[in-house]
């Protein structure tokens, strides 16, 4: 039977990321409350990650690019090494402010938990623009590269692409927009794509993302392609007008997103997502740090579709 995880998994840990790894071993990382630096924790089963001691592999810079608000670290073996791409912006004096945020990775070659991690530098995505959420995924013997990003000409804060990695740490430009915030419900409070994640099932690729301002109007909307598709081509996803996961105030779930995807001992697909307990924030959404990190099963109906909510 598929464990009913209720309630948080682990209290104040937003954007989370757990990766069932080949060695049989759950990490886990996630946004920290100060933003300020990147913490990776392990341990042999979900239950046990709560409890795991939590390793800091890395700490923002004194000043410069990489100086504040890191943001939305996620873990994955990339060639053969650990990865941790995660997104960092400038310092207090930039004029961009919150929108100098770019994205960059960090490697270890060794054991994660006890070797050191190396700054590979920032991911050029072909844009100098406000640039976050990197996930990675393999589909046709091709290794893919999703994010968030701004657009000038197009209205909002991000738009999601996509493009071909040449290897953990390049590109193969230039990436090709996914999806702008169009419906309603991706445009409260700001117009917002961000936070993708792509689950695999029968033969579709579904790639999840976060919409609207953080606050309970933050849902998540998903995308939907053949995994032999052209990838590359948005034509080959077909979007939802509606969002996969909203809101649950009866179970104490406010503004669900920024998911990733994990599995159970058994094989059987996790959804891992942050959600506050209470609408709005305590203070703002950058000093509210009760974004907690939840699990739960992923259910799918007679069609093969995920159901989420």
């Amino acid at each position: 039977m598929i464990k009913k995880y209720s309630g948080e998994l682990i209290p104040q840990r937003a954007d989370p990321c757990i990766l069932l790894a080949p060695d049989g071993w759950y990490y886990f990382t996630a946004t920290l409350p100060a933003f300020d630096a990147i913490e990776l924790r392990r341990a042999r089963t979900i239950e046990e990650l709560p409890a795991a001691p939590a390793r800091i592999v890395w700490r923002k810079h004194i000043d410069g690019p990489m100086s504040r608000y890191i943001w939305a670290p996620e873990i994955h073996l990339v060639d053969g090494n650990w990865c941790i791409y995660f997104a960092a912006a400038g310092a207090r004096r930039d004029p961009n402010g919150l929108l100098s945020h770019r994205t960059y990775c960090i490697q270890c070659e060794g054991d994660p938990m006890l070797d050191d991690w190396v700054e590979m530098g920032k991911v050029n995505t072909g844009w100098e623009t406000f640039c976050i959420d990197a996930t990675t995924f393999t589909a046709g013997g091709k290794r893919y590269f999703v994010w968030a990003q701004k657009a000038d000409g197009i209205p909002g804060n991000s738009n999601l692409y996509i493009a071909e990695m040449a290897s953990a740490t390049k590109l193969k430009l230039p990436g090709k927009l996914l999806s702008i915030p169009e419906y309603d419900w991706e445009c409260i409070g700001y117009l917002v794509n961000e936070g993708p994640s792509v689950l695999k099932h029968e033969g579709k690729l579904y790639l999840t993302y976060s919409a609207s301002a953080t606050d309970e109007n933050y849902a998540m909307g998903m995308l939907v392609a053949d995994e032999d598709a052209d990838l590359l081509n948005r034509d080959s996803w077909k979007k939802s007008p509606v969002p996969v996961m909203v809101t649950d105030a009866a179970h104490g779930i406010y503004g669900p997103g920024h998911n990733s995807f994990t599995k159970d001992e058994e094989g059987r697909d996790l959804l891992v997502f942050h959600a506050r307990p209470y609408p709005g924030f305590n203070g703002t959404p950058l000093s509210d740090p009760n974004r907690h990190c939840h699990v739960w099963p992923v259910e799918y109906d007679e069609n093969g579709c995920p159901i989420f909510n």
